[in-house]
């Protein structure tokens, strides 16, 4: 993959290109044949919240991202609007005719900021993405499995998200995408050093492995740093939920390489790949032993969690990812018997910010979401445990 460069030294000699119509005609795509609006995905969830997988009880979700950049332009942080234009008009272009699945376009820099964050959220949407300028837009297909962010950091960044650890079938699908679009479009690329990115330390194979892991037994032991500072030695970033920059909150970390030259991307997975059954069998260790040793104890925290969750009036989403955390944990421990997993895993997204004011049609301050989250936290839980689980 990647045509040779002879230097570092991009060639950045323009041609001239006809762009007919505006750019807003991008952006009227429809998906399975219907009109779409972003207010539609507040009807389903990401089909990497669905709870199924190998070891889908611990690991939430395996993603991997790619970053690219067009040859003959320069990167975003010198590209002029001119330039962002016509590589958002390439890699439109592009998308639409090699990707067979229906694609949903959204244009980032018309969205309000309640509906970036929404996107972020979901996890289809980085926080830089979000807080960008100029032109930049997102393509979404699969049931949010696959983004490919426009102009973000680097021209385009492809991404491959599934439930459970899945990472060889996302690398798979990742690279067949890849692929495609490489048959269209040349690629920033040194035969020395790889895939040429905006940011150094993306450069080589411009992919980041990531797995998300739900860790609670560890962190109430207190074992978690310890096994993040032995990541962190061989060249592991540990990160929050959502990823770069974010705070470990419910007891959800990522774990992701942090290098990406002078490796083949199947190293890369690989390397990812050894270490993460060990942290499994580490957390699988704790939860037995507390459930050895003190299960009366473990069994009331857990209750008093999905008791509070299913009473509480206001609540913020800090102590909603805390109190979620110790329910999902006690239903795979088996102390929970009436809640299934995909809706505990669904809470843990639509009761964030954007998620409660969306679904509510407006926006709302802190005290009101409180309040909103409380309600909808109500009316899920115990309709969840009753079994009728709704799909929004």
């Amino acid at each position: 993959m990647g045509n040779d460069l002879a230097s570092l030294t991009l060639n950045l000699s323009r041609r001239t290109r006809g762009l007919p119509g505006t750019r807003s005609k991008l952006f009227q795509t429809t998906k399975w044949g219907k009109p779409v609006q972003l207010d539609d995905l507040t009807r389903t969830s990401g089909e990497w919240l669905r709870g199924e997988g190998t070891d889908a009880d611990i690991v939430m979700s395996s993603r991997i991202r790619l970053a690219r950049n067009i040859a003959e332009y320069p990167f975003i942080s010198r590209a002029s609007q001119q330039d962002r234009v016509e590589i958002e008009r390439m890699l439109h272009d592009c998308l639409q005719e090699k990707l067979s699945q229906d694609l949903l376009f959204l244009d980032i820099n018309q969205l309000s900021a309640l509906d970036r964050q929404f996107l972020v959220e979901r996890h289809l949407i980085s926080h830089e993405h979000a807080d960008g300028e100029g032109p930049r837009s997102v393509a979404l297909a699969m049931k949010e499995r696959v983004s490919l962010m426009i102009n973000e950091e680097d021209h385009l960044r492809i991404q491959v998200i599934a439930s459970g650890l899945n990472l060889k079938e996302v690398w798979s699908e990742i690279d067949r995408i890849d692929d495609l679009i490489e048959e269209q479009l040349t690629y920033a690329y040194s035969s020395k050093l790889g895939y040429l990115t905006a940011c150094p330390t993306n450069v080589g194979t411009g992919m980041r492995v990531s797995v998300m892991m739900h860790l609670p037994a560890l962190a109430m032991t207190g074992e978690a740093e310890k096994v993040f500072r032995s990541l962190q030695k061989i060249n592991l970033a540990v990160r929050g939920f959502f990823g770069e920059g974010s705070q470990a909150i419910g007891d959800f970390y990522q774990i992701s390489n942090q290098i990406t030259l002078g490796r083949s991307e199947e190293d890369l997975i690989q390397h990812v790949m050894d270490v993460i059954p060990v942290i499994i069998e580490y957390e699988r260790k704790a939860r037995n032993e507390w459930m050895e040793k003190r299960q009366e104890k473990l069994h009331d925290d857990i209750s008093r969690a999905y008791a509070i969750l299913q009473n509480t009036k206001t609540i913020t989403s800090e102590e909603t990812m805390t109190l979620l955390s110790k329910v999902r944990m006690g239903i795979n421990l088996k102390l929970i018997d009436d809640l299934p997993i995909p809706s505990v895993n669904k809470l843990f997204l639509f009761t964030q910010p954007a998620h409660l004011q969306k679904l509510r049609g407006r926006e709302m301050d802190k005290l009101d979401r409180d309040i909103e989250r409380a309600n909808y936290l109500r009316s899920h839980l115990n309709e969840a445990s009753e079994g009728d689980v709704r799909n929004s």
